[in-house]
Parts: structure tokens; sequence; C-alpha cells
């Protein structure tokens, strides 16, 4: 069991018999009464994403997931493979089990695949990740006076916004968890 205190992002917990990865959380003390917390939750199973507020002090089952070493292989229609690399065993999830981690995966990128039981609910990516700029703006030297950015597709369709000197080609270091540029690699 889990207390509305000890919550954390990516946390899976049981909520009314399903379950729930918590996306956020937010304390309230809104004047007199106790104090309540608000919780935007992503149903493991359906994808779906809810918010509920309840008590502070209000407590969860926690959920029981096991996180194992993976590969992303390949994606069929809406399918998406990946390759335990313990037991070399593929697994299937869909496009909307993995939400918004699909924007950073690319064939061969290791990630850990989320384990409830024998069915994969979720991957969690490593802070940052490779991935190379398809289209992009050119840039003129002289363009501005102080340093600006651009918006630059990658390999996976994610648009992120650049240094006016990154150009179609270049590879980039990207953080999963906010989905900023950090830097470019050589």
């Amino acid at each position: 069991m889990v207390e509305t205190g000890d919550l954390k992002r990516g946390m899976t917990i049981e909520v009314d018999g399903n379950l729930y990865r918590i996306l956020d959380f937010q304390h309230l003390k809104l004047g007199r009464g106790t104090a309540q917390v608000r919780l935007k939750l992503r149903d493991v199973r359906g994808g779906h994403i809810i918010e509920r507020t309840v008590q502070a002090g209000t407590r969860f089952p926690l959920a029981r997931v096991e996180r194992v070493p993976a590969q992303y292989l390949y994606r069929d229609d809406d399918i998406h493979y990946f390759m335990n690399t313990e037991t070399y065993d593929q697994v299937p999830m869909s496009g909307e089990a993995l939400g918004d981690a699909i924007q950073y995966l690319t064939e061969n990128s290791p990630c850990e695949l989320l384990m409830y039981g024998d069915q994969a609910i979720g991957v969690e990516l490593p802070p940052a990740v490779e991935l190379r700029v398809v289209e992009t703006e050119p840039w003129v030297k002289g363009d501005t006076a102080q340093g600006g950015t651009k918006p630059a597709r990658l390999e996976t369709g994610l648009v992120v916004q650049v240094p006016l000197h990154i150009g179609e080609g270049d590879r980039l270091k990207i953080d999963t968890r906010t989905g900023e540029y950090l830097g470019k690699v050589s």
C-alpha cells in the first residue's frame, strides 16, 4: 500500500480494480477542511487518461511491476515489437499502451519493458536518446543578433526546438522526460 504523500510520477497503482500509471499529481489545500490530492492517471490496459481527486492520506495498492531489459525491434501497423534481451522472447505492445514513448523509439534502441505478471503494460526509456534530424529550415549566417531556435522534425516524427545552426542529417541528443534538445552528437 502507498499513501498519497509517497506517490511519484510513473508509479503504477490499483484504483477500483484497474491498473493506472501516475502521470501527474498535485497536493491541494483550499481554505478550511482537509488537504486533497488531484491525480492524473493513465489506464494501463485501456490507454485513456482520467483525473481523480482524493483526500490526503488515502492509501492505494501498489501494483507489482517488473522491469525487464529489452530492445525495440519494429512496428507492424499499430503493434510494436520488443525483444526481451534476457530470454530473447518477442513481446508485442499496442501504440496506445506505449503513449508518447513511441516518439523516442527507433529500431534496436534499448529500453525496459514494464511487466505486470506476463503482460507488458509499458516501456521505460533511458533519460536521453539520439535521433536524426530529417527536416528543418536552412540557416543563413546573420539571421539573428542573439541565439535563436527553430523547429526540427526528427526521424520518429517528434518536433523539437533546436538552435539555428542545426541542419538536416545531424544527430541530436533529446531528453525523453521533457522532449527538449540537449545537444548535438558528433
